[in-house]
């Protein structure tokens, strides 16, 4: 019986030592931070048709993608000591790109969904948003009230986008219309193919500001849900470490007022720009 006794004894020690050597080794698995410091460049994933969030501009020749989210990015890279790398891409592609290593974040406007929290981690919010209707100049007395005012109407929104839902949800008997880009929703809002697009409500009162002649804001009211209120930096669920130091830049941001100033700069520069 001792004899057993003092097998029992080491095979306990064994198992408690195989398990601190397990959790060391989770421990020292998360090299996000370390890996783009190695290679000296974070890389963003991003659908630059979402101004002021991120859009085009040609500056000295040279086509470059800016805006609020691309603000935020850089001061990112600049926390970690490297060089910022913006990937454009369709916003539909954009968590795929993520979780196939093709990026080390995205920054695109994106709402931290149950779905999408599923699949990435997500960082705090830095921003919350609410929904709107954008209309043609002109027809925003048309559409009153959001689940009787759309029946049979086109509605342009976002593909895999929470403003997707939301039409789906609310706008009954509305023709939901998704395309991979915004910015080809609003073109075919301002040639008559579509009759309203759902946009959150920066974007819809960055359209009206630069382009009063052709667009307006319905309105009909959208409710936005608070779990699809929240824009957050996505990142892989297994980059606790990045997550943490994106963390910080945020709250870092929000204490010295720079978001609201990150924010009305790219307005101002999408305004010079459009």
């Amino acid at each position: 019986m001792k004899g057993k006794k003092k097998i029992y004894i080491v095979l306990a020690f064994l198992a408690v030592f195989c398990l601190v050597l397990t959790a060391c080794g989770k421990k020292d698995t998360d090299n996000s931070v370390q890996e783009i410091k190695d290679k000296k460049t974070l890389v963003v994933g991003t659908s630059a048709d979402y101004a002021p969030f991120e859009f085009p501009i040609v500056k000295d020749g040279k086509k470059q993608i800016v805006g609020y989210d691309i603000m935020i990015a850089q001061k990112i890279a600049d926390k970690l000591g490297v060089k910022l790398k913006i990937v454009n891409t369709e916003f539909p592609s954009l968590v795929s790109e993520l979780k196939d290593n093709k990026v080390d974040m995205v920054m695109a406007g994106m709402v931290s969904t149950k779905a999408r929290k599923k699949q990435v981690g997500f960082s705090d919010s830095y921003f919350k948003i609410k929904n709107q209707v954008l209309v043609k100049k002109g027809e925003a007395n048309k559409y009153k009230k959001a689940d009787t005012d759309f029946k049979n109407k086109s509605v342009g929104v976002q593909q895999t986008t929470t403003q997707e839902t939301i039409a789906k949800d609310q706008m009954k008997g509305a023709n939901v219309v998704s395309e991979s880009k915004v910015t080809a929703l609003t073109t075919e809002l301002k040639k008559d193919k579509l009759d309203a697009v759902v946009v959150e409500n920066t974007v819809a009162d960055n359209y009206v500001k630069n382009f009063p002649n052709d667009y307006e804001i319905a309105p009909a009211k959208l409710q936005t849900p608070k779990d699809l209120e929240n824009i957050n930096v996505a990142t892989r669920k297994s980059d606790k470490k990045l997550i943490t130091q994106v963390n910080k830049v945020i709250a870092q941001l929000k204490k010295s007022g720079e978001l609201d100033k990150m924010l009305q700069k790219a307005q101002t520069l999408q305004a010079e720009n459009k």
